[in-house]
């Protein structure tokens, strides 16, 4: 069983940011968890599925976002605290419910942790959610290291039912994936009963129905608990200064940037002309703490990621206070002192801490970090992004751009996010043309598929993972269909969420506890809805081609095509090679043979390399998957494959 449920208080464990969050819901009294699996926050939902059944919980992957939310307010409506996750990217998706649940408030604690990805690593932008907190008029929270990430979650639940309404509490990458030793509190031993009480006056918060009109009057309300949260986050435990009490300069600084400042101060050796404000109450700024540290410095420097969202507040509050206090020199984003673009790290704050306090200071020799770039360039070989060995991606991809090769009219295909986004690399064959958000790419072909008034002649094709279908392609599909939009939906359908981990959706027969649910049919969804729609296997490459050359060529309406086979590295197929795969050395001549090593230079699927010494092609059969689609490839027959046994 979990540290998270069988830890007892006062232990210390080495805890991920993202298990100490979900740990501190369970010290919380958490009852209800929904979420959208999304990198960097997955694991909150994951470890919280895991100890479901022990500790008493439900918890769900929604189907996207805006239903996570929905259900965790549910609860709160029903007097349970709940916990609502995503990442970045899934407070956009929400953000129509959050906007209503806001001006009505909520019942028992309930907790948003959007999981920003400074730096883009796993994401297709770093955008953030901060500024949700201001849109919203909720309290925002960061913590700032690992005990805070488990402490300030029990904190915000009770900030939460103090104030009637949503809090926010963020995380980043480098505080979400990595891990610190933390020590553990005490686990509730009961929760309250559910009961969704709505007999009362319509204006009762906690009796009456539950809704954000009359506006008016709900708005003023909503700005009364946000005051009542900044008056809290005066005395708050999370707000915290070290340095001396009147610092020639004063860092003031949030979540896991709190981790980088201390290390640049102390390996400067300037903590005693510094002092570091860690702010864990971010949104609304605690005015009266502030103003306190303000006043005994002149120079303030602020450190964040991304956009200036503490930095442009700090200035609004400066300003209204320069009056009282006098002007303060603020360094941060704005003057370009501290990048405005992608992660921080030690090496930026000591820059600009050099910067402020004209030092002098070499991080290593000019020379060691040449030759150090040097030997890892010799060391390491080129490596471009790819599908995995044995993905059916890379298969699709091959036959989508064969076969819009074929027909020779300028085809193009719309995508959105998933693994298949690699299908606008070199792995995909350049294939994907459009890349935005999620189910994006049918609501751009749907688009696409009513300009033919305007002279399009061109065959659209849009492609989808079977999770973003039930994200937000249906909405979009149900569009075209109601417009007639000549278009191809190809569903990637591989059996699970596999970019975040294989978590289940509802086109499963299982949730996200591991208990058994009724699965919900792609197929017969896209029928119901009016799309004339075909079930292929992508690894039957020859059958596949000829179904979509029929379904591109003429005008037809929408057209499905649901590529179906699971991912290589999916529970259920992971090393479990169907076929066995042999390589014929005599047939395979490489350059000489007329493809000109097609399968290393152009399929190049990582379970083939080219072998300089022979001259001829190999298979890595420690990494192959056994999917026999490069013996389709091969053009000369020297790939073979045999089913095993």
């Amino acid at each position: 069983m979990s540290e998270l449920i069988e830890g007892k208080p006062g232990q210390r464990y080495l805890l991920m940011g993202n298990q100490a969050i979900a740990r501190g819901a369970l010290e919380a009294g958490v009852s209800v968890a929904a979420g959208y699996p999304g990198t960097p926050s997955s694991e909150i939902i994951e470890n919280l599925a895991k100890v479901a059944d022990e500790a008493n919980m439900y918890v769900e992957w929604s189907s996207n976002e805006k239903v996570a939310a929905e259900v965790a307010a549910a609860a709160s409506f029903a007097g349970l605290r709940s916990l609502c996750v995503m990442k970045q990217n899934g407070v956009n998706v929400a953000s129509d419910f959050l906007l209503h649940l806001v001006g009505g408030g909520t019942r028992g604690g309930m907790v948003i942790v959007p999981c920003d990805d400074p730096g883009a690593l796993s994401s297709i932008n770093e955008g953030e959610s901060r500024h949700f907190a201001r849109m919203l008029e909720i309290p925002l929270l960061e913590p700032g290291d690992f005990q805070e990430a488990k402490d300030m979650v029990k904190w915000a639940f009770e900030l939460s039912e103090q104030i009637g309404n949503l809090v926010m509490l963020r995380s980043v990458t480098r505080l979400s994936h990595a891990s610190g030793s933390v020590k553990l509190g005490a686990l509730p031993e009961n929760r309250p009963r559910a009961r969704f009480r709505h007999g009362g006056f319509v204006l009762d918060p906690q009796e009456g129905a539950v809704t954000s009109a009359p506006v008016a009057y709900k708005h003023v309300l909503q700005q009364e608990k946000l005051e009542k949260a900044e008056s809290l986050f005066e005395d708050c435990p999370f707000n915290t200064y070290t340095g001396p009490e009147n610092p020639e300069l004063l860092v003031i600084t949030s979540s896991a940037c709190n981790l980088y400042c201390r290390e640049a101060i102390e390996i400067l050796g300037v903590s005693d002309r510094a002092g570091l404000l860690k702010l864990g109450t971010t949104w609304p700024l605690p005015k009266k703490l502030i103003r306190t540290h303000l006043e005994n410095c002149s120079k303030v420097l602020v450190v964040e990621e991304v956009i200036p969202f503490l930095e442009e507040n700090l200035k609004v509050l400066a300003a209204e206070l320069a009056m009282e206090i006098g002007p303060r020199t603020i360094f941060a984003k704005r003057d370009k002192t501290i990048p405005s673009v992608g992660e921080m790290n030690p090496d930026y704050v000591i820059a600009a801490l050099v910067k402020i306090f004209d030092l002098s200071y070499e991080a290593a020799p000019a020379d060691y970090v040449e030759k150090a770039g040097l030997c890892v360039m010799a060391g390491a070989p080129g490596r471009d992004l790819t599908f995995c060995p044995g993905c059916p991606h890379r298969a699709s991809y091959w036959t989508l751009h064969n076969v819009l090769a074929l027909d020779n009219r300028d085809g193009f295909i719309c995508g959105d996010i998933g693994c298949y986004s690699l299908g606008m690399r070199e792995t995909g064959y350049y294939a994907l043309k459009t890349m935005h958000a999620m189910g994006s790419g049918t609501g751009l072909a749907s688009g696409f598929g009513k300009l033919d008034q305007f002279g399009m002649d061109q065959p659209i094709v849009a492609v989808s993972g079977d999770s973003t279908f039930f994200h937000s392609v249906i909405p979009a599909l149900v569009n075209a269909v109601h417009y007639n939009a000549d278009i191809t939906l190809v569903v990637f359908d591989n059996s699970g969420t596999a970019m975040t981990g294989f978590q289940p959706h509802p086109g499963l027969e299982v949730d996200a506890m591991g208990h058994d649910a009724p699965s919900i049919d792609i197929e017969s969804v896209c029928r119901a809805v009016g799309a004339q729609t075909t079930v292929c296997d992508p690894f039957d490459m020859e059958l596949t081609r000829d179904i979509l050359l029929e379904k591109i060529t003429g005008k037809n309406g929408v057209q499905v095509l649901i590529f179906k086979q699971s991912c290589a590295l999916s529970p259920e197929k992971k090393g479990k090679p169907r076929y066995e795969m042999h390589l014929d050395e005599n047939i395979c001549i490489g350059e000489n043979c007329g493809c000109n090593k097609l399968c290393t230079r152009v399929f190049k699927c990582p379970g083939l390399n080219w072998d300089e010494k022979n001259q001829h092609a190999r298979i890595d059969e420690v990494i192959c998957a056994g999917c026999g689609v490069c013996a389709s490839v091969c053009p000369t027959g020297a790939i073979t494959k045999k089913e095993r046994a």
